[in-house]
């Protein structure tokens, strides 16, 4: 399941500036300094009375209760409440957000899911204070980060840039991309960047392209930069994970957005002779980003994505592994075709009966929204995630570089039938996939288990993977027949409606 956090609203500026370059100061004051009852908008001035040094700490003491959100009729921490209602006005808004750019940390892996989850859920500032934000962070050219220099200040900037481009959408938007701030992003493209800072300032140029006024701007300037995504493209093979999500944001971009003309399409490139399982580009959420071999899977969207596998199993015990190319929060494991992709409100593999899936991140396996606690079961960037199937023995188990995590019985209560491998992703988060095209890295011991490309086949038209414009295009190419489902249009109707009569 995704985090969950708390529901609030509305809006108003900051006296802290916000020191590109700098580090945080953060004393012991408690979050407890902070009143507990609040009263915004009924002339009441506490907000302008909460120093930075409270603010700072109550983002720290929220990020470190934020993976213990794990259900959604949880209770959200005081932490969380004290901070939606700090944001209620303009001026605590921009105190938080310049917060969260000082202090959030790189190293932790639910860090960009609190500045996302924060800015997705507080009230909408307006457009006055977003660019007093803007001209706060002052952005240019000489804001670049180098590698092996201190990068998160800029990391967070450009998390929150994307953040609000896509919540701000339309003239905001524009106004918020103004020459300084897409300098900045443009710059963050070269070689000698911060690969972190060059991967988040290639997302807030996507989130930016949402605008097409923006759209164009951009492909300009990359023009005039000498097309820096095809460099960064280059990179998709690195060893560095980093460098690797670069690459693959980049080809994302070039395939999508960016559209340079001559440049083929990345799927009439790749090989697929021997990839006869993949990720079903006809059975995943609508923001999942899937690689042009199918087999690599990013979620950069502020929702859940969710995705199966071509390939259902009935019988036998299957194995497969997952890479993981980031260490924040990802749902990973099996799932039958009736588990639902409720992205937008945080539902996704391993959150109804239909499904199981392991999350490393929280040590936690799921089912039917439900957590079980797998103390020990960590994983971090670089890891491999193995999934066993065990049909004869109705049996599941996760295993991390070859060392079992976990293992259930459950999902076998209520499905036993076309069983998928099926993983959901929260923002910002990458896996490669082995269904069997490579030899497993971790193979369980003294288990004879089948692989997915084994026994699976695809026609040459489900082994391509179009880029969205091009999916869509073929959609209104489709000719659907008349006697077709008037629900899926999938298959010829066979059941009659009462008492509309619709089939």
């Amino acid at each position: 399941m995704g985090l969950c956090y708390c529901k609030c609203k509305d809006d108003q500026g900051s006296n802290r500036a916000t020191n590109v370059g700098g580090s945080p100061n953060v004393n012991t004051i408690s979050s407890e300094d902070v009143p507990d009852i609040y009263t915004p908008g009924a002339n009441s001035v506490w907000w302008k009375t909460v120093s930075s040094k409270v603010i700072d700490n109550l983002i720290l003491d929220t990020l470190k209760v934020i993976g213990s959100l794990v259900e959604n009729d949880q209770e959200p921490p005081d932490e969380l409440f004290k901070l939606h209602n700090i944001a209620d006005q303009d001026e605590g808004w921009i105190q938080v957000v310049n917060s969260m750019v000082q202090v959030i940390p790189v190293e932790d892996p639910l860090g960009p899911a609190v500045i996302t989850l924060l800015l997705d859920d507080c009230p909408l500032p307006n457009k006055e204070a977003v660019l007093r934000l803007s001209r706060m962070f002052n952005l240019s050219k000489k804001n670049i980060v180098t590698r092996g220099s201190n990068n998160r200040v800029q990391r967070n900037i450009c998390i929150v840039l994307g953040v609000l481009a896509e919540k701000l959408s339309g003239p905001s938007s524009v106004a918020i991309l103004n020459p300084g701030t897409l300098a900045f992003l443009i710059a963050n493209l070269e070689d000698d960047i911060d690969p972190l800072v060059t991967l988040f300032s290639l997302i807030a140029l996507e989130k930016f392209a949402q605008t097409s006024e923006n759209k164009m701007t951009i492909v300009n300037e990359l023009a005039s930069a000498g097309n820096p995504l095809l460099k960064l493209e280059t990179r998709l093979c690195s060893k560095d994970l980093v460098e690797a999500q670069v690459g693959f944001c980049a080809q994302w971009c070039l395939d999508n957005l960016f559209i340079i003309e001559g440049r083929p399409f990345s799927y009439e490139n790749v090989d697929m002779t021997c990839i006869n399982a993949m990720l079903n580009t006809k059975d995943v959420s609508e923001y999942l980003k899937i690689s042009p071999d199918g087999l690599e899977a990013r979620c950069d969207a502020y929702s859940f994505e969710s995705v199966r596998c071509t390939f259902p199993v009935n019988e036998e015990i299957w194995y497969y592994e997952a890479t993981l190319l980031s260490s924040g929060v990802m749902q990973i494991g099996w799932a039958t075709r009736h588990s639902k992709f409720l992205n937008h409100e945080g539902y996704g593999i391993g959150d109804d009966e239909y499904s199981v899936a392991y999350d490393g991140c929280r040590e936690l396996l799921w089912h039917n929204a439900r957590s079980q606690s797998c103390p020990g079961g960590h994983w971090a960037a670089g890891d491999i995630l193995g999934c066993l199937l065990n049909v004869p023995s109705q049996l599941m188990v996760f295993y991390i570089n070859g060392k079992p995590v976990s293992q259930t019985d459950i999902m076998f209560k209520f499905a036993v039938s076309d069983i998928f491998a099926a993983a959901s992703f929260m923002s910002f988060q990458q896996c490669r996939f082995n269904f069997g095209s490579k030899p497993f890295r971790f193979p369980p011991a003294d288990i004879d288990f089948q692989c997915f490309n084994d026994r699976a086949t695809l026609s040459p038209q489900e082994r391509i993977v179009l880029p969205r414009h091009l999916q869509l295009e073929a959609l209104k190419h489709m000719s659907i027949r008349e006697d077709s489902c008037t629900i899926c249009f999938d298959a010829k109707a066979t059941v009659l409606l009462k008492p509309c009569g619709h089939k």
